[in-house]
């Protein structure tokens, strides 16, 4: 489980990160050095789910869909300093839970 967790909160924070860097040089004129290595970042973003255990690449993605929400919520808290609403912490939760049901959930 710690594994699982691990590599989603490096994937997300690869996507976060790699399209942060692309949106600061596409849209706030940085140089072109943020954009190349935004899509470097974003490059090693889509091998970092490769390494989970977990069968299907949909139900990975899917899970990881959720952890991305969470993640974004974080990021815009910290990074961009705008501070979540409640709505925004209930939209949280709702993921986490969707991803404890997608990941954990008993299968046969």
């Amino acid at each position: 489980m710690f594994s699982t967790i691990s590599l989603f909160i490096l994937a997300g924070l690869a996507e976060i990160g790699g399209g942060y860097l692309v949106w600061l040089w596409l849209r706030e004129a940085k140089p072109v050095g943020y954009g190349i290595i935004g899509g470097l970042i974003l490059v090693l973003y889509g091998i970092i789910p490769t390494f989970q255990k977990f069968p299907s690449f949909g139900r990975v993605y899917a899970a990881y869909g959720g952890v991305f929400v969470i993640l974004s919520v974080l990021w815009g808290w910290g990074i961009d300093r705008k501070t979540p609403d409640v709505y925004d912490w209930i939209g949280a939760l709702i993921c986490m839970i969707g991803v404890s049901v997608i990941l954990w959930a008993p299968r046969q």
